[in-house]
């Protein structure tokens, strides 16, 4: 049995088209994990937006939850890293779903090695415009005042901005590629045998002395996604 992992859907960014595409694509991962994987993990921005409300949830994403739920009852052990367009989860994962929600990071010793995986926004050192932002959005008393927006009125003003944010960081992040590299690469000094992360839409396989980075790429264009079990460690795609 394998543990797999893949990040940056955003669910939600695109047109009718696009969508059914990613969901089709969704669901063909689930079926692969099905039936060759006990532990999967979402290293965030599987929505563009996500937002929790104490009795509302985005109905647009009905089917995606169904396959979660799904996927769970037939059980797949699933942890989901909290992203940059996903970070306002509360309880609705754990209690509704059964799968484990972690903010930011996830550390795991699996198969007999030590596993460090994050989302990855915010990491590269100079990219200082982001780094406030993601400050403001994350302010506890921000996010508050944010609920008190009735649904209807808050989510095409989060879209809004998710799609803002979106087309940002697509601008800036390659510029930052190596920064990631220099972080996974000090992770494996610090002892981890793999580092995962997402955000990049960039999917990158490399290894060193000390371990292996990836870079899961994403499941809008390069439906890429990580394999590791105790024989190897693999960047897959879908239609490969």
């Amino acid at each position: 049995m394998a543990l797999y992992v893949f990040s940056d859907a955003h669910l939600g960014s695109a047109d009718e088209e696009k969508e059914n595409e990613k969901i089709s694509n969704i669901r063909r991962l689930f079926d692969i994990v099905k039936t060759d994987g006990d532990r999967l993990v979402i290293l965030g921005d599987l929505f563009d937006f996500w937002f929790e409300y104490k009795h509302a949830i985005p109905k647009e994403h009905h089917e995606t939850l169904v396959m979660l739920s799904e996927l769970v009852k037939h059980g797949v052990k699933i942890d989901y890293v909290s992203g940059n367009h996903d970070f306002w989860m509360d309880d609705y994962f754990e209690k509704q779903i059964g799968l484990k929600v972690h903010r930011d990071i996830f550390e795991i010793d699996y198969d007999g090695r030590r596993l460090h995986m994050i989302h990855g926004d915010g990491l590269a050192p100079d990219d200082r415009g982001y780094r406030f932002l993601k400050r403001i959005l994350r302010n506890p008393v921000n996010i508050w005042l944010y609920r008190k927006l009735p649904p209807d009125w808050a989510s095409p003003l989060a879209k809004a901005v998710s799609g803002s944010s979106r087309n940002y960081t697509s601008r800036r992040d390659h510029t930052f590629a190596a920064d990631y590299e220099h972080y996974a690469r000090q992770k494996l000094i610090d002892g981890f045998d793999v580092v995962a992360i997402g955000h990049l839409h960039v999917p990158v396989h490399k290894e060193y002395t000390e371990g292996i980075y990836i870079n899961t790429g994403d499941f809008i264009h390069h439906y890429s996604y990580a394999r590791i079990d105790k024989g190897t460690v693999a960047l897959n795609f879908l239609d490969e």
